[in-house]
């Protein structure tokens, strides 16, 4: 638990003005549209070089000035601009991560029994690491009903998963 001393600290950095507010590590920054006539508030996480978030603000009751920013405006603002990083940051991972599920002959997958014709479900999963001194992929197939790795192999970040590559790579390993 904090002390009042420490508490006023950490409250010294906050900014709470009109137009530029600095609390919870993001900034409320309230500008001028240089699309139009009207003003633009923009949300910045604390660090950050760029905006998460940049929209319309409200002109004040004089008609000329933006209305002040306030701790309900402000709120409303970071959690809405938390919602933009997030989805954004679930859209990079997803470009990083393609999957493809596959019917194969248990004959013609690796480790499965020649006696059992029967076809199983396989997922290929194909993900980009990113490593800039070392930029490469993984491919990976894996039994659905069992969750048993199959194969696993290091492949070029370039590789285009298909229907076809997933089947070539299920059945003989080849990337």
């Amino acid at each position: 638990m904090s002390t009042p001393d420490e508490h006023s600290q950490a409250d010294s950095h906050d900014v709470m003005e009109e137009r530029l507010w600095q609390k919870s590590g993001w900034i409320a920054r309230v500008i001028k549209n240089e699309e139009d006539e009207g003003w633009a508030v923009e949300m910045t996480r604390v660090g950050d070089d760029e905006p998460a978030l940049v929209g319309p603000w409200t002109m004040g009751r004089d008609k000329k000035n933006p209305k002040p920013l306030d701790a309900s405006a402000f709120t409303t603002l970071v959690k809405t601009a938390s919602e933009v990083l997030m989805r954004h940051e679930q859209s990079t991972r997803e470009s990083l991560r393609k999957s493809r599920v596959i019917l194969c002959p248990r004959a013609e997958a690796p480790r499965a029994s020649t006696s059992d014709d029967h076809e199983r479900r396989v997922r290929v999963d194909f993900t980009i690491e990113q490593d800039e001194d070392d930029p490469h992929a993984t491919l990976e197939a894996v039994d659905v009903a069992s969750g048993e790795q199959l194969r696993r192999v290091r492949v070029s970040p370039s590789f285009k998963l298909s229907e076809a590559s997933a089947q070539r790579f299920v059945r003989s390993g080849e990337s």
